[in-house]
């Protein structure tokens, strides 16, 4: 039996802690960050602890002397991380007997970063994965323990696949940990010739280019679920531009027009919307308006006026 100290913040840590605390293993204490912003929540991992019974701890930074003198007091044997939020020094790793783990959503050394999920929809990957890696101070670079394959459904989303990520990794979190109590796991260095990267979406992301093929948009929609959400601009007759958030969308690949038809056009409102891209033409099927609810094209429809040949931009 190991003694863990779980360092987690978000969503995807939640099923690993769910696991090592239905285990032989004792996680003696989950660390989180602390709530931020105007009207501060309680993270994920705070909540499944506390739910749970389990001592909650929400230092400002773990890599402090103070934090890590309390890390130390633990006497704990590992760190497991994933999803925490701050790279840990060689010194914070070193508080534990084994040093730290770490749960990584894809298939290191690809997608390094804080955004792995996202970044393997909008590349258009049929694959991602999780990984655990043994920690060292850099980002996401040190030598693989476990590493599982996860096929990506064509129309998932993110919001989508990364829950089911998270309960998969949650039972590879618990492997290794009982490999590592067992003195059997076995470390893989990265090629570092493959390490590519996955930084942080940012707002700007979201906006649709019209003139990329229908497949890469259709990713970018994908992709940017929950945030920060594709979105276009529908150009109206003698009304300011109204911004629409796209929420879902599908390739039409049956759709012939006998004239060429520029990117961003509306070419048909008949009961479907269709836009025009820099290569096939796209549905959209879920839709939402500045300051509406998110709706259906068809309902979208009947409440406005579209017309063949709008531009969306």
């Amino acid at each position: 039996m190991l003694r863990i100290l779980l360092l987690g913040t978000g969503p995807f840590a939640v099923p690993s802690l769910q696991s090592l605390h239905a285990s032989q293993h004792e996680v003696v204490c989950a660390i989180s960050r602390p709530p931020r912003g105007r009207k501060p929540l309680p993270a994920p991992v705070q909540l499944a602890a506390e739910e749970l019974g389990i001592e909650v701890w929400l230092p400002e930074t773990v890599n402090s002397d103070e934090a890590r003198g309390k890390l130390a007091s633990y006497d704990a044997d590992l760190l497991v991380v994933c999803d925490y939020g701050e790279i840990l020094k060689s010194s914070t790793l070193a508080s534990a007997r084994l040093g730290g783990i770490n749960l990584h959503g894809s298939l290191l050394p690809k997608y390094r970063g804080a955004a792995p999920v996202q970044w393997a929809i909008l590349k258009g990957d049929q694959e991602t994965g999780n990984t655990i890696i043994q920690m060292t101070p850099g980002l996401d670079a040190g030598p693989c323990l476990a590493i599982q394959r996860i096929a990506i459904d064509p129309d998932e989303t993110s919001a989508e696949l990364e829950p089911r990520m998270a309960n998969l990794g949650g039972q590879l979190t618990l492997q290794v940990v009982d490999q590592l109590a067992a003195g059997t796991a076995t470390p893989l260095e990265q090629d570092k010739a493959l390490a590519t990267k996955a930084p942080r979406l940012t707002k700007e992301q979201g906006l649709i280019d019209w003139s990329q093929p229908a497949c890469q948009i259709k990713n970018q929609v994908r992709a940017l679920q929950p945030w920060p959400r594709a979105y276009t601009h529908w150009c109206r007759s003698n009304e300011d531009p109204l911004r629409l958030i796209v929420h879902r969308v599908s390739i039409e690949e049956s759709f012939d027009t006998p004239q060429l038809t520029s990117s961003g056009k509306i070419v048909n409102v008949d009961s479907q919307l269709l836009v025009a891209t820099g290569d096939g033409f796209l549905r959209l099927e879920e839709i939402q308006p500045a300051g509406k609810r998110k709706m259906s094209a068809e309902d979208f429809l009947r409440g406005q006026s579209v017309q063949v040949g709008d531009q969306l931009s």
